[in-house]
């Protein structure tokens, strides 16, 4: 394959990721680009040879850097997280911890999250991005979850989607520790 070949695949490929991780359609990409829908189609397509200009406004639009749109390297199907790159983000005044174990960029991002939680530690966080979405599964205890004013237990075995754009917390009220996983999906 051609270079322009690879460079106009590597375009199709990210604009249509990138337009998707929004959630926008290719007439709101195209607004917010100002360009129309018909080169958008044909760009992620592979098709078609847009000019620079239009690269820069369609990053722009997108919130990345050029540089990103005409990568030709795609990330790897898988990276790997070993032990070692785990990493202690939060330590509770009683011994809990909330570790990261995993998690991809850039945007839309995906985090995988390792909590413990003792008698009586809560963790509070303020909103994330707006869009942001969280999954908690509680493997053992009885997680208290607030979110927006509003609290919720979520019992061993059972697991919560919520938005996480607004102010919330896990906490542990129990006499017991609470383990749970948490995923962070920022838009």
């Amino acid at each position: 394959m051609s270079g322009q070949g690879a460079i106009g695949e590597a375009v199709a490929r990210t604009v249509r990721a990138l337009r998707a991780g929004h959630g926008w359609s290719l007439d709101e990409l195209a607004g917010r680009a100002g360009g129309s829908k018909g080169v958008l189609v044909g760009l992620e397509q592979g098709r078609g040879n847009p000019n620079l200009g239009t690269l820069i406004r369609i990053s722009d639009a997108l919130g990345v850097p050029l540089t990103r749109l005409v990568q030709v390297e795609e990330e790897p199907p898988v990276r790997m997280f070993r032990p070692e790159r785990h990493v202690v983000l939060w330590e509770g005044e009683k011994g809990g911890k909330g570790t990261l174990l995993a998690g991809s960029d850039p945007r839309p991002s995906l985090e995988l999250w390792r909590w413990e939680l003792q008698p009586g530690e809560s963790r509070a966080s303020d909103p994330h991005v707006p869009g942001t979405k969280e999954i908690v599964y509680v493997q053992e205890g009885t997680l208290t979850l607030g979110v927006d004013g509003r609290t919720d237990l979520v019992e061993e075995g059972a697991a919560a989607v919520f938005v996480g754009d607004r102010p919330h917390s896990y906490g542990n009220a129990t006499k017991r520790e609470v383990r749970f996983i948490l995923a962070v999906l920022d838009l």
